[in-house]
């Protein structure tokens, strides 16, 4: 007697989406350790269990992969930062430095990158949400003019940002805790120093 196999979409569907979740998550891992020209995908395969050709079926090259590993950043990132009360200066901030302690280091080496064109765009949209970001936890204390709102947005960027951070970090090789006091300081400044 001959037996049939069936077969369930919904579950071969889930399971790709799960294979293809732990790639980009092995991969975030990977990406987050090491330079992006050290990631190969055969170490993206080795690390999720999957074959080099599994990975090549669900993102089609490295690139692919990046391109997730960003979204998966991203929104990680965005659902950390969101956290922070709007108008708490030290929330806000130490909820940004704990992002950065993650990623900051990767960003760097990716921006570093010979690679930059593949992610270009993405690094765009990053800073696009980090003002928006910033307006979010601070547009109650920011200027009404759109000119004053736009240079205060842009000191805000600038004392908040990864290589702000960076400086304050790995440059000047401030504690988090210092490096959280500097920036809420910054802030603080903006915010103050800013006429309405």
């Amino acid at each position: 007697m001959k037996t049939t196999r069936t077969y369930s979409m919904g579950t071969r569907a889930g399971a790709a989406a799960a294979t293809r979740e732990r790639i980009a998550r092995e991969a975030m891992a990977l990406f987050l350790e090491h330079p992006y020209e050290d990631v190969t995908l055969a170490a993206i395969a080795r690390a999720a269990g999957v074959s080099h050709q599994t990975v090549l079926n669900h993102y089609e090259s490295k690139d692919g992969v990046v391109l997730a590993v960003a979204e998966l950043l991203a929104g990680e990132t965005q659902s950390a930062r969101y956290d922070a009360e709007p108008g708490d200066v030290g929330g806000a901030v130490r909820a940004l430095v704990g992002d950065y302690e993650r990623i900051g280091d990767a960003n760097f080496r990716w921006a570093a990158s010979e690679r930059l064109d593949v992610l270009s765009e993405l690094l765009d949209e990053a800073r696009k949400g980090h003002q928006d970001w910033l307006v979010a936890m601070f547009g109650a204390r920011l200027p009404a003019t759109p000119s004053a709102r736009r240079r205060a947005v842009h000191a805000l960027h600038a004392a908040t940002d990864v290589y702000s951070w960076k400086l304050l970090r790995r440059d000047l090789g401030l504690s988090r805790s210092e490096t959280e006091k500097t920036m809420a300081d910054l802030v603080v400044g903006i915010l103050e120093g800013t006429p309405r």
